[in-house]
């Protein structure tokens, strides 16, 4: 269904430079491959899952399940111009909430997760055991559902300026709805998620002074816990915070100020460079469990060296005059 009525802002609309859907159909195209790979390496080879290996798969699905709605995006970034209907809108939303705060959550709970392993080791917590993680994930994804599926039956498609528009800050009509998401969800998606993860890094920072330094075991340990938080740390920074700031001052002045075109269109044309930026997450997230997880570097590192092996294996076998002659006598025996 689309809606026509009150639904016109007297600001136009800015297009979406060429570069952003050629920047997000490498992005996307990257983050698939590598979140490919990792969930095959995690389901087919990695044997014995502990409570990491449960909360990083977790967080690799949340950024597979970007997946579908990545040609709608790249083709409505194109056009600038909905043409997929209004299921098809309600849907696209659904997983891109889905993909980021999934991903948020994710990074939060790996955040917590390592402090508490590393600095609470000695002690039995909760956090060290493979049932209450997997409750934990299974807590998170119900709470994506519940966040996402809302978007089912409140959003709609808009004409603005004689186009259809999914999900723009110049869909007047949906206005007020856009503001109290977006700042509930600033809140519970970002801010807090945020404060905690920057929370576990200081205190594990402030551990990691008092680690025996002759403990080579443990500092290696400590080390990597601090390159995870610090990794998710920097995922938060680039792709999470410049976009939800930028969507913030967006659905403010188009409610409060909504004749100040100027202003709105900086503020759009930086949304959409912002916007492109979180999308690097589902490149970025990898780098956790690629660099800081010893098993699955372990396993990416055997298939690597596995392929190098068979390879070399099969160039020397041509290149070999030896081979050549068993290959020759074996044609003349065949004759």
């Amino acid at each position: 269904m689309l809606n026509t009525s009150r639904n016109v802002t007297s600001c136009q609309p800015q297009p979406i430079a060429i570069y952003i859907p050629i920047f997000l159909s490498f992005i996307f195209f990257i983050g698939l491959v590598m979140n490919g790979i990792s969930l095959w390496i995690f389901w087919f080879r990695v044997k014995r899952w502990d409570t990491t290996v449960i909360l990083q798969f977790n967080l690799a699905i949340s950024d597979a399940i970007i997946t579908p709605a990545a040609p709608l995006i790249i083709i409505y970034s194109l056009t600038n111009h909905w043409t997929f209907g209004t299921f098809f809108c309600q849907f696209k939303v659904f997983l891109l909430s889905t993909h980021m705060y999934g991903s948020i959550y994710f990074l939060t709970l790996i955040s917590i997760h390592r402090y508490f392993t590393v600095a609470h080791n000695n002690k039995r917590i909760y956090w060290t055991t493979k049932p209450f993680i997997t409750k934990l994930c299974i807590g998170v994804w119900v709470c994506l559902l519940l966040q996402g599926i809302p978007f089912f039956f409140v959003l709609q498609t808009s004409e603005v300026h004689g186009v259809t528009k999914c999900l723009s800050i110049h869909q007047n009509d949906q206005a007020v709805l856009f503001f109290v998401w977006n700042w509930v969800i600033l809140f519970s998606g970002l801010l807090i998620p945020f404060t905690i993860t920057l929370v576990c890094y200081c205190l594990l920072s402030q551990y990691i002074c008092n680690v025996n330094a002759m403990n080579t075991l443990t500092n290696v340990m400590v080390s990597k816990s601090v390159q995870t938080i610090f990794v998710s740390l920097i995922i938060f920074i680039i792709c999470y915070i410049p976009v939800h700031i930028t969507r913030t001052m967006g659905v403010t002045i188009i409610l409060f100020f909504p004749t100040s075109c100027s202003l709105l269109e900086k503020v759009e044309v930086a949304y959409y460079i912002t916007w492109m930026l979180s999308g690097t997450n589902c490149c970025m997230d990898p780098v956790i469990y690629c660099f800081t997880t010893d098993r699955f570097n372990y396993m990416h590192s055997r298939r690597y060296s596995l392929q190098q092996g068979q390879r070399q294996d099969v160039s020397f076998r041509r290149s070999s005059p030896g081979s050549s002659q068993v290959s020759g006598n074996n044609r003349l025996s065949l004759a």
